[in-house]
């Protein structure tokens, strides 16, 4: 690492007055500013633990694709029983990062819960979204995959677990009219067990560079005392620049040269529209006169913001994430910091699924977000 990386490193953990510093005292202080933050974290995790001890929160993950909501949940102080998911890949991946715990690659209907039954304090899932989707054909319930959401119901009603959260896409608010999100929820309602409630939040006000909407559906027993109450927005946000930084190496798929040529043109934040009028007119084909927006398309991202959501695969036409300095797209673990996952976070797999994993993912900030919550009423 040159001079300049490490007074930039410097400046980012908040070392000031080290310009003066050769390389060998700026990597001594980034030394002990570590040792220094990690003791701190020793002490919180330490009093975190104690309570998690004395309260043992635990909880069952259906649908859990590569763990983002578990890896939040277990930041938040929870206990996993058992992650499941019927995707060879990530089942990989949770058994990779999660070597000690019961995880099931198979379809949720065909596990046997009888040693959860009202015994587990959080059931959750990320039931697959792509038949609510705003980017997919939105059949919803009709859909085999929707389908999932009610065998998801009737798991839940098996186990009866203190609390349940459903997370699923924005698109499920408005699918139908919102005659499914009514069904949805008045199927919830049959057993009459739980004070339901649900939201639409924004990651980007969690502590994630990322603007990416997702609901949740909490479920609380009404002998439990209390409300949910879902958490509050973070002070301030974070961007891109926050995260894109001594980002460690990984696979990254690649531009062909005339993309490539494309993005030489385009700043930060822009898109197409900031190329000159006859390529324009050559990239976008017909395209260019359907009016519209389209401001996905060639879209660069900027340092100085948050990322538009990451997607399954990270260059497409019509939603492209180019990285703010480089003409080339993100990089697995670049995808992966977006996210909030760890930097000893591993996904396991092909260049592809690891894309796909990573873009299902819930960020894992805001999982820890509602995990705090939720924590409140055990």
């Amino acid at each position: 690492m040159s001079k300049i990386d490490l007074l930039l490193l410097c400046k980012n953990i908040g070392i000031m007055k080290c310009s003066s510093k050769n390389k060998s005292q700026l990597q001594e202080l980034i030394r002990l500013n570590k040792e220094i933050l990690n003791t701190n974290s020793e002490e919180n995790t330490i009093l975190h633990s104690d309570k998690t001890e004395k309260h043992k929160y635990t909880f069952i993950e259906l649908c859990a694709g590569c763990g983002g909501l578990s890896a939040g949940l277990i930041k938040a102080g929870f206990t996993p029983l058992l992650l499941n998911d019927n995707n060879i890949d990530c089942c990989k991946t949770l058994k990779q990062n999660h070597p000690n715990v019961n995880i099931i690659c198979s379809s949720m209907d065909k596990i046997d819960y009888t040693e959860y039954i009202n015994n587990v304090d959080l059931l959750t899932g990320g039931v697959p979204c792509q038949s609510f989707s705003h980017a997919g054909l939105r059949k919803g319930l009709e859909d085999p995959r929707g389908d999932l959401m009610m065998k998801f119901i009737e798991i839940l009603f098996l186990i009866k677990p203190k609390i349940f959260m459903i997370e699923n896409v924005k698109g499920l608010l408005t699918h139908n009219d919102g005659i499914t999100m009514k069904k949805i929820i008045d199927t919830l309602n049959d057993i009459k067990l739980y004070n339901i409630t649900y939201k639409c939040l924004d990651s980007s006000n969690y502590d994630v560079p990322q603007k990416r909407e997702r609901v949740f559906i909490i479920g609380v027993l009404k002998t439990i005392n209390g409300n949910f109450e879902f958490p509050k927005e973070s002070s301030t946000k974070k961007l891109l620049k926050d995260v894109l930084y001594n980002v460690p190496e990984s696979m990254c798929s690649k531009y062909n040269d005339y993309k490539i040529s494309l993005f030489k043109m385009i700043p930060q934040g822009g898109c197409w529209i900031n190329l000159p009028e006859d390529i324009q007119k050559e990239y976008l084909g017909n395209s260019y006169y359907s009016g519209g927006g389209k401001r996905g398309i060639l879209y660069r991202l900027s340092m100085e913001k948050t990322s538009l959501t990451l997607l399954c695969t990270p260059s497409q036409k019509q939603t492209e994430r180019c990285h703010p300095l480089e003409e080339r797209p993100l990089t697995i673990r670049e995808y992966a910091r977006i996210q909030t996952f760890d930097d000893n976070y591993e996904f396991v797999g092909s260049l592809n699924s690891q894309y796909k994993q990573i873009g299902n993912a819930v960020p894992v900030e805001l999982s820890k977000y509602m995990g705090l919550s939720i924590i409140k009423l055990l």
